[in-house]
């Protein structure tokens, strides 16, 4: 055992050596205490970044980390909200994200090609020359803007050359972290069937000192064929966060059988996190487990596939010896130890309902009235799919309600579903119709495309379709009225409210040109008063169109 866990650490500190320490600095001028870490778990995605706590405060100074040139500006209303993206000549590139406002001269240069571009949601290449950057100079302030939901900094190391991500904390961040990771769980799988057609077998550990073990001295299960699964958090030395993990290994009987590391990780592939949890359990019990092994589905993953890829046969009815290292990336490490057994007399669930789907597979479902086809990149493991349908009941619905597979089920890339409307659909009404998604209290719909009597689009969840009737157009609110007197005001302020929740190609002009109105996370449209509009009387025209293509345009005279 001793020789196994040297062999781990030496690996570890190898990886972790080929980063430059020291390279770059704190881009806050307080000390870094982290409220999340590379590759921590969230809701359809690994963390990307590390998330700097300011104090529960915003409009903190951001700095540049090294010398470089800003290479790119992006401002949107969800994601990364306003970030800069600045290129190092070491081959790295950093990124500063939910920033609330730039230096005046890069949001002078940012007005600029809004304007010219005529659009607030913008994204910007730059060339070398026009903003470059030394270690330490002043660039933004920080914020909570775009998906954050408090203030802090996210900050990005990627790899210039293919904009991959990587672990900032092996970069030698001034980070004090003397704490090892904690071990909640442990589960254990029955790998002659789907991992979403179960429910795994989770075990309490307990702790003493760095060494945890599970309440069973022998863990029992009626599977032939197992994998496994844990549920851990990090932190670091002066923080209650729970964060993510860096690293853990599985090891069965002295023998590395699989490890997943959180060291680099691209945006292509940070959806299949869906695939490195247990979806259905994080779905039904809303607590993580992470697999130890991966899955057939999961590509460009975060495993280094071992002896035995995490799937163990103890078909033989032996005792295995179950060791899982958990580690941090300072090198802070916690171990499970445990014992499996394959115990025929345990009974194991019956068989599921459905039609049979795999990963790396093209797999499709025909009915009288509904279709859907499973394309190779959709599914991490294979799984039955299961199909019903019934009427809406509702007037504006056109077509049966369609339910498909279920929503502990992941999807990784989208799925296509046609469905033919009902007796009462007329043909008038296809200008007007959309294809609608339920999965418990939530919805949204999409566009649809007509093929003869068919209605197609494409979903990335299960859950229930159906087609609607939509000729409702959206509704401009605005914060004043026609004929207004706002020579005392310091902005104008209006929302868009629609009857299905989608709203794009919102437009204001101002006397007959675009005006530029943010909208950070999708809420009000907010412009403040500028040289754009001098004193005087003005047209403000807004215009707006749901995803059904419904339109709205009104337009609103003041004094300014």
């Amino acid at each position: 055992m001793l020789t196994v866990l040297l062999l781990y650490a030496f690996t570890q500190a190898y990886s972790q050596s080929q980063y430059p320490k020291g390279y770059f600095r704190n881009p806050l001028n307080i000390p870094i205490s982290l409220s999340g870490n590379f590759g921590e778990l969230r809701p359809g995605h690994y963390h990307m970044g590390v998330d700097i706590k300011t104090a529960a405060r915003e409009n903190l100074p951001v700095y540049a980390a090294a010398d470089g040139y800003i290479s790119r500006i992006k401002i949107e209303p969800g994601g990364f909200g306003r970030a800069i993206y600045i290129t190092h000549p070491n081959g790295y590139t950093t990124l500063y994200a939910h920033l609330n406002n730039f230096t005046a001269k890069i949001d002078a240069y940012v007005k600029q090609q809004q304007y010219a571009k005529e659009s607030w949601k913008i994204e910007l290449s730059l060339p070398p020359s026009l903003l470059p950057v030394k270690k330490g100079d002043f660039i933004a302030y920080s914020g909570n803007t775009g998906g954050s939901q408090a203030p802090h900094l996210h900050f990005e190391i990627r790899r210039t050359s293919d904009d991959v991500n990587l672990n900032p904390l092996l970069f030698g961040l001034p980070v004090k972290d003397y704490v090892p990771p904690r071990i909640l769980r442990f589960a254990v799988y029955d790998r002659t069937r789907s991992v979403y057609e179960q429910t795994p077998k989770v075990t309490a550990v307990k702790v003493s000192g760095k060494d945890y073990t599970t309440t069973s001295t022998v863990v029992k299960v009626g599977s032939p064929l197992v994998s496994f699964a844990i549920s851990a958090y990090d932190t670091h030395t002066g923080s209650s966060n729970l964060n993510g993990i860096y690293s853990a290994t599985l090891y069965v009987n002295d023998v590395e059988e699989e490890t997943f590391t959180m060291e680099s990780i691209s945006y292509n592939d940070t959806r299949y996190l869906n695939a490195h949890i247990d979806y259905r359990y994080r779905t039904l019990h809303k607590a993580y487990l992470q697999h130890l092994s991966e899955m057939p589905g999961f590509l460009n993953s975060i495993y280094s596939n071992g002896e035995g890829k995490g799937v163990v046969d103890i078909s033989d009815g032996h005792i295995y010896d179950i060791l899982v290292v958990v580690k941090d990336a300072r090198g802070n490490l916690s171990r499970l130890k445990t014992r499996v057994q394959f115990d025929p007399k345990i009974p194991l669930a019956p068989p599921a309902a459905g039609q049979m789907f795999y990963p790396l597979t093209i797999g499709g479902f025909e009915k009288e009235n509904c279709e859907f086809f499973i394309g190779e990149n959709c599914l991490y493991d294979s799984v039955h799919i299961t199909y019903r349908n019934f009427p809406s009941g509702d007037a504006d619905v056109v077509s049966d309600v369609h339910s498909i597979g279920a929503n502990y089920i992941p999807l990784h890339d989208s799925f296509l579903i046609r469905i033919q409307p009902d007796l009462s659909f007329t043909e008038n009404d296809r200008r007007y119709t959309v294809m609608q998604w339920k999965s418990g209290d939530r919805s949204t719909v999409q566009n649809v495309q007509w093929q003869q009597n068919w209605a197609s689009a494409k979903f990335r969840e299960f859950g229930d379709f159906q087609l609607v009737r939509d000729s409702i157009p959206p509704v401009i609110v605005p914060s004043f009225s026609d004929w207004a007197d706002l020579t005392k005001a310091t902005r104008i302020t209006f929302s868009v409210k629609d009857n299905f929740g989608i709203v794009k190609n919102v437009r204001a002009e101002l006397d007959g040109k675009w005006l530029r109105f943010t909208n950070d996370k999708y809420r009000s449209f907010i412009y403040q008063f500028d040289e754009k509009c001098l004193g005087g009387v003005h047209v403000l025209a807004i215009s707006a169109e749901d995803e059904a293509g419904n339109k709205t345009t009104v337009s609103y005279n003041f004094t300014r």
